[in-house]
């Protein structure tokens, strides 16, 4: 009889307009090849861009917040694994999950470390260098204590993980590090994309609704953009994203040649004719999803150290990495005008993608760590105290929430 995991989203997959959508669907893959049937549920509304998971066989089921249906749902559909899509999912649907199927696995798939990418975002508003008074948000707190409640904790950078373990002293075994689970580049692959001469034009591109993305335009806009279109007037920076607002689009300027184009049905097509990527992000945290389409791409990038962050440990990079605007602005011009440079660096993505996430080289680790927690789930639970003692308060208090905000909607 094969295992049953039932996937809790925050929202439904929407791989075209952000990583996280993608990350899913990898993730929905890794369980599939481990033979699990699954079950999708979310509480969410569905847009034109969510992807249509039942060409992949699995069901789908619409929930309603703060509603004891889910008690029924879920107690009748007996999971053998609950993963969690972000630690919001949890702390909604977690209680009633630990009260009606208290022997299953409960992962949280953290997407990224969102306490994390408050401090920064808080740390910048307030001009000071990132520090500990800043990571002590209460994000962070709701986030680590739906850590604990959780068997196991998918941290999709190993930089996160550092953070977790120093500085919040979290056990190492309730954290595993899955990055982005991708497809080996072929050399046949490579040469099907344009060359250096083939490709114009700068890029960048990333879900508008996502506040480091908007921050990231906004200095493109108003600080860098302007240092490289005085060297090189004839360039172009097209701006993708999903979700544009009117605000966004009022930063379109044809005369500027700042171009905004919206949602890219095909990131590929229009990653692959830019020349070169632009991601000068100042807060944010997890992975990043345009880095990842550049390098598959072959488009090398100037980053910030956060947008860097995670994606390289010791490898070389796929271009530069620069917090100073005006050197970002420097090194960008430098990359569009070298060839050389270009190539080296496309060179340096390739073995990014290949070395540091081929999906195979995760494929067998993470399956086995599944196993082996179902088979000893009473052990690890018996090891991790703080999670039981969070289990029990948080369970009291967010049931009663929840219930009296039940009580309250009928």
């Amino acid at each position: 009889m094969r295992d049953k995991l039932l996937i809790i989203g925050l929202v439904w997959p929407e791989p075209k307009s952000s990583a996280a959508g993608s990350r899913m669907l990898q993730l929905i893959e890794q369980f599939q090849k481990q033979g699990f049937d699954i079950v999708f549920a979310s509480a969410a509304k569905t847009s034109s861009n969510t992807f249509d998971l039942s060409v992949l066989g699995i069901e789908k089921q619409d929930l309603k917040l703060n509603d004891s249906s889910f008690d029924d749902f879920v107690s009748a559909l007996k999971p053998d694994v609950v993963l969690f899509d972000r630690f919001m999912t949890e702390e909604q649907y977690g209680w009633r999950v630990a009260e009606q199927c208290p022997d299953a696995l409960r992962i949280l798939d953290t997407e990224d470390f969102h306490g994390l990418r408050k401090a920064r975002e808080e740390a910048l508003k307030q001009n000071e260098v990132i520090s500990l008074k800043h990571l002590q948000n209460a994000i962070t707190k709701r986030e680590i204590a739906s850590i604990y409640r959780c068997d196991l904790s998918l941290m999709i950078s190993e930089a996160e993980i550092e953070i977790l373990t120093k500085q919040f002293k979290i056990d190492t075994n309730l954290l595993y590090y899955l990055p982005f689970l991708l497809e080996p580049i072929s050399d046949s692959e490579i040469e099907q994309l344009p060359l250096f001469e083939e490709r114009q034009h700068f890029i960048t591109i990333g879900n508008f609704l996502h506040p480091p993305n908007y921050d990231a335009v906004l200095q493109l806009k108003q600080n860098i953009w302007p240092l490289i279109r005085q060297k090189l007037p004839k360039a172009e920076l097209h701006i993708y994203g999903a979700y544009e607002s009117q605000k966004v689009l009022q930063l379109h300027n044809e005369k500027a040649g700042f171009l905004i184009k919206g949602f890219a049905d095909d990131v590929n097509e229009v990653m692959k004719q830019a020349r070169v990527c632009l991601a000068p992000l100042r807060f944010g945290a997890g992975l990043k999803g345009k880095l990842v389409d550049a390098m598959q791409n072959g488009t090398p990038c100037v980053m910030s150290g956060i947008a860097a962050e995670g994606m390289f440990d010791n490898m070389a990079t796929n271009g530069f990495v620069e917090d100073n605007t005006q050197v970002f602005a420097e090194k960008a011009i430098e990359i569009y005008s070298n060839s050389d440079d270009w190539v080296n660096f496309q060179e340096n993505g390739f073995k990014v993608i290949n070395q540091r996430f081929n999906k195979l080289a995760f494929r067998q680790d993470f399956s086995d760590r599944i196993s082996h927690l179902i088979n000893h789930l009473k052990t690890h639970r018996e090891n991790n105290f703080i999670g039981q003692l969070l289990q029990h308060q948080s369970l009291q208090s967010t049931k009663y929430m929840s219930k009296w905000i039940e009580e309250k909607n009928r």
